[in-house]
């Protein structure tokens, strides 16, 4: 049985897990591949942001949007990072933190994909 997120570990756990599927995954990894220069360095970013979101530590300093503000990214993309994220908090994780962890990216993939697309039709 799994046991909810309950600490940086899990944390770790979750956020590289994740994002070994993300460089694996067929449509999202050349994407992710092509801009991140420096894996363990935005490992270390998701550890914060995350921890962040569901310790509600001060762990995550940055802008979340902008490094995605110019991705060539639809919204098929942002629905396979959502099953990818669901799929990788079910394997090691129930719990409340889980649910919200799966609810928290839902609400980001959002309101990114609502901005992306936004910028894209208004040429902002």
């Amino acid at each position: 049985m799994n046991k909810d997120i309950n600490s940086p570990d899990d944390i770790r756990l979750l956020v590289d897990t994740f994002y070994g599927e993300i460089q694996k995954d067929n449509l999202l990894g050349g994407i992710f591949m092509g801009v991140i220069k420096d894996w363990p360095k935005h490992l270390e970013k998701m550890y914060g942001f995350w921890q962040s979101i569901l310790f509600s530590e001060d762990t995550y300093r940055g802008q979340s949007f902008e490094p995605h503000r110019h991705l060539p990214v639809e919204r098929k993309h942002f629905d396979r990072w959502l099953a990818l994220w669901r799929k990788t908090v079910d394997a090691h994780f129930c719990g409340e933190r889980a649910e919200e962890a799966k609810n928290r990216a839902e609400k980001i993939a959002e309101v990114f994909w609502y901005k992306i697309d936004y910028l894209r039709n208004n040429k902002v």
